[in-house]
């Protein structure tokens, strides 16, 4: 048999390193590949996409802050405020009003238990009646004297009795008068001790000294009122009543700022509780001192409108004007911030934001209102683009 030829089994160790090494090339490929998928989408992310920016609310802003000489905080208080109390102590048998209640000047809104000082008025009314029969006996024991003793001075000048009877006619007419004058001292005695019982049985009843608003309740029926004396468990005013009329605002100003403040200077009157509303205000007073502690005057403002929502102890701020604001000047117009505000071609312009783009439009308007600018025609709540971008085009998009 013959032996076969097995020379092309042989491996060609020549050609091998050469392919070995074109593999080693891929992964360097790949790798590359990769990076410059990434370093396209960084490109694409940071340099090429939509830039970002700073966007900020269109805002309602008030024509006030262009003319606000200096702002000052304070509360809601009560010219005239009272807590009303009796000058009797007892217990508290009825109560008649609640907090809110409104009441009338010398409407009773309390009484205290007066069964005894009422006893007593009725005893000093007996005693005026007791005064008043006596004065009506001793006068007519005087008339009945007065009479005697005429009759007696006819006799005598005619010598029919003699000066002794007459004498005692004359000492009988001065007792009557006498008596005539003790009964109406009795009986002015009598008055007046009936118009004490009186005033001490109106004392248990507890009137409003004004037209007000009951604020506070301080006892209930049943508690034991001592009006003059700290004992335990006892109360001394009953209820705590303002009269709604004059209320005003009181702030208190920087002694290094009192320059910029006079009375009659008109305010402008923000509260906590009604933000939304702006109310006109006069600088009523200036308490001529200081406080020390706090380096403060305090000034006294009052509303020259009346709102029945606003109440005492209310958190106020005001705002002091250099001159009085017009009728068209007290209505909040809509502003953006001075920092979107743009100067192009001698013109301001503002960008919004819409539907991811930035639009430029003209601002109208664009008087200084503090840090803000007034944007006539704009919608408050729109978004606007803070500090934007020197290169930044109209209608470009953003983020």
């Amino acid at each position: 048999m013959d032996n076969p030829d097995i020379s092309k089994l042989a491996i060609d160790r020549a050609a091998t390193p050469a392919r070995r090494r074109r593999r080693r090339w891929w992964p360097w490929l790949a790798g590359a590949a990769a990076l410059a998928a990434v370093g396209f989408a960084a490109y694409g992310r940071f340099v090429g996409g939509p830039p970002t920016v700073e966007t900020a609310a269109v805002s309602a802003a008030y024509p006030s802050q262009a003319v606000t000489l200096l702002n000052a905080t304070g509360y809601v208080v009560a010219q005239r405020k009272a807590a009303v109390a009796s000058k009797a102590t007892g217990r508290l048998e009825w109560l008649g009003v609640m907090e809110g209640s409104r009441v009338k000047r010398d409407e009773v809104i309390a009484r205290i238990e007066n069964r005894d000082v009422a006893a007593g008025r009725d005893q000093a009314k007996a005693n005026v009646g007791v005064a008043a029969a006596n004065l009506e006996q001793a006068q007519a024991e005087a008339r009945e004297a007065r009479a005697s003793l005429a009759r007696s001075r006819d006799l005598a000048e005619k010598k029919y009795i003699s000066g002794s009877t007459l004498d005692a006619a004359v000492a009988r007419d001065d007792k009557a008068r006498a008596a005539v004058r003790s009964g109406e001292a009795a009986l002015a005695a009598a008055q007046a001790n009936l118009k004490a019982a009186e005033v001490a049985l109106d004392q248990t009843l507890i009137r409003a000294p004004f037209d007000g608003v009951v604020l506070t309740k301080s006892a209930n029926v049943g508690d034991n009122i001592t009006p003059f004396s700290s004992a335990v468990d006892t109360k001394g005013a009953v209820v705590t009543i303002a009269d709604m009329e004059t209320l005003e605002v009181e702030a208190d100003v920087a002694e290094s700022s009192l320059a910029r403040v006079k009375v009659g200077q008109p305010c402008e009157i923000q509260l906590d509780a009604l933000p939304e509303q702006r109310f006109a205000g006069l600088v009523q007073r200036i308490v001529p001192t200081v406080d020390r502690a706090k380096a403060t005057v305090l000034v006294k403002i009052r509303f020259v409108e009346r709102d029945p929502r606003v109440v005492p102890d209310m958190a106020a701020k005001v705002a002091f004007l250099e001159r009085e604001l017009a009728t068209t000047e007290r209505k909040p117009v809509p502003a953006v911030p001075r920092s979107a505000v743009l100067e192009r071609d001698g013109a301001k312009y503002v960008f919004l934001v819409r539907d991811g783009r930035a639009q430029r439009v003209r601002l109208e308007g664009g008087r200084a209102l503090g840090d803000l600018v007034q944007a006539d025609g704009f919608t408050p709540g729109e978004r606007v683009i803070v500090k934007p971008p020197e290169r930044l085009a109209d209608g470009a998009r953003v983020k």
